[in-house]
């Protein structure tokens, strides 16, 4: 394990969208590297960037041209290494965003794999053996390249699968796992992966890491073997990168793979979807953290307690507070219930992820599709830093702006939430500094229970004891744990006599013995 994750918390940077250096519009690496000092005083010390390399950008950098040059946008192999330099310098560590599964239609390794004669890059891609054989159950596209073949797809069209095999070959042009052409494409992705550890990356988030090998058994064995290998290699040649896994199967992800951390993804119905975005749900939103609305922490403890305890002594449950793929929780969530919920998120086992803004409550936005976003691109609107013009953004005209911004009045800003010392930032900013001060509430301390019915939820982090009060209503709780604490940190008033505990609407506190 690496022992600068058990420290760690991450903030989620989306590029196009976080600082403009140079006033086209659109942020870029330089724009990062004046925010690193602004990051490191929130407390976060390593950054997760999302794609960064160079791409026709159909789906925001998830369509990678080159995974070995810079997007021009956000400039040259020189300028991402001197961000790594300047991150070092400040103790942040930098992953890079991995996309193993595919690539652009653009790629060079695509193009040749097109062309009808047979050369080292026909086997990289999934291709039939003819234009008018498809590939069952599976996205692909025939009759649009000199090759006679349909090939897969793993998301858009532009998206064409990279060659990692088949669980089961059936048909002639299916791979096997250990084929030669199988083998030669993890061996290209590991190349890529030396090639910017060697650089100074820390290591990656990879993209739908569970991907790779098509039709595999139910435990994804084949996929988590290429990934044991990757890590193998990781530790012999870079034993302090580390991987995070975009699979939310910490038992496949973790204990199979060898990811150091897996993330807790936000999946209609599962334990991380009840804390903070259960607003599908029938019969209104049943969301934990949303006042008074009826939610049950045993919702979340049923999901997540077994994948923890079989978890635990092999890497990290990954939570966030939002990702570039999900609504921000400022959609649903006010800010007293958003302080409650970073607070939580911040004091459980595994590494935390903060995304851009989350700090501030930004609001997910209702605007139009940009770069492949859809409906996730409302959370994908520039940082907003003051009320300044573009709320700091950038000086470029607001057409040139890469997305909208928020156009409320009241619009959230890094600088009103520094400002005002209740604010949510402040909540974010006090927890990660306890928690880096408190060897308890780091990623490897211990979790117990110790009450999880009727709100106030009571757990322990080694002598921490942490309990939250969501509802709307006083309560109050007999525990013998207890007697002799002192509070270290609390939201909103909590009052302690003997074993028995207080806590007025919204409140949060955490004891120690």
């Amino acid at each position: 394990m690496r022992e600068w994750l058990k420290t760690a918390v991450f903030y989620e940077i989306y590029p196009q969208s976080f600082y403009d250096s140079n006033d086209d519009g659109i942020g870029d690496f330089d724009g990062i590297i004046a925010k690193l000092d602004y990051i490191r005083e929130l407390g976060c010390n390593a950054l997760w960037i999302n794609p960064c390399f160079d791409s026709p950008f159909m789906d925001a950098g998830y369509d990678v041209r080159d995974y070995k040059k810079t997007a021009a946008r956000y400039g040259t192999n020189e300028d991402l290494i001197r961000l790594f330099r300047e991150a070092h310098q400040r103790g942040i560590k930098v992953l890079l965003d991995l996309v193993p599964g595919h690539t652009s239609d653009q790629h060079p390794w695509f193009l040749a794999s097109c062309q009808a004669e047979e050369n080292e890059f026909s086997g990289r891609y999934i291709w039939t053996d003819h234009a008018f054989e498809g590939i069952p159950d599976h996205p692909y596209i025939s009759g649009m390249k000199e090759r006679a073949g349909a090939y897969m797809l793993n998301f858009f069209a532009s998206q064409p699968a990279l060659n990692y095999g088949w669980g089961v070959p059936s048909k002639r042009w299916m791979s096997a796992p250990d084929s030669p052409e199988a083998i030669a494409t993890r061996e290209a992705m590991k190349d890529v992966m030396r090639f910017w550890m060697d650089q100074g990356c820390d290591g990656f988030r990879v993209d739908m890491a569970d991907s790779l090998v098509k039709d595999d058994d139910e435990d994804k064995s084949f996929t988590a073997a290429i990934w044991r290998d990757i890590r193998q290699m990781m530790d012999s040649d870079y034993p302090e990168c580390a991987l995070v896994s975009e699979w939310s199967n910490p038992v496949q992800a973790i204990n199979g793979g060898g990811f150091h951390m897996d993330f807790y993804l936000d999946h209609v119905g599962n334990g991380y979807n009840t804390l903070m975005r259960d607003y599908e749900s029938e019969g209104g939103d049943h969301s934990y953290f949303k006042m008074d609305s009826g939610g049950d922490i045993r919702r979340f403890l049923a999901d997540y307690l077994p994948k923890y305890e079989a978890t635990k002594d092999n890497g990290y449950i990954a939570m966030f507070t939002c990702n570039h793929d999900t609504p921000r929780p400022a959609r649903t969530l006010s800010e007293d219930e958003l302080k409650l919920c970073y607070a939580f998120l911040l004091s459980m086992p595994g590494v935390p992820f903060i995304y851009y803004g989350d700090e501030i409550a930004m609001r997910f936005l209702d605007v139009k599709t940009k770069e492949g976003g859809y409906q996730r691109t409302g959370s994908r609107t520039p940082m907003q830093w003051n009320h300044e013009k573009n709320y700091g953004f950038s000086n470029a005209d607001a057409a040139e702006i890469y997305l909208p911004q928020d156009p409320s009045p009241d619009a959230p800003t890094v600088t009103d939430a520094m400002r005002r010392e209740d604010s949510l930032w402040h909540v974010t900013k006090d927890m990660i500094a306890l928690r880096e001060e408190t060897e308890d509430l780091q990623a490897d301390g211990e979790l117990k229970i110790l009450h999880d019915g009727t709100d106030p939820f009571v757990f322990a982090r080694g002598s921490c004891l942490i309990a939250l009060n969501p509802s709307g209503r006083t309560v109050s709780l007999q525990l013998p744990e207890i007697k002799e604490t002192k509070i270290l940190y609390q939201i909103h008033a909590v009052s302690i006599q003997e074993d028995e505990m207080t806590m007025t609407p919204q409140s949060f506190v955490i004891l120690q013995k």
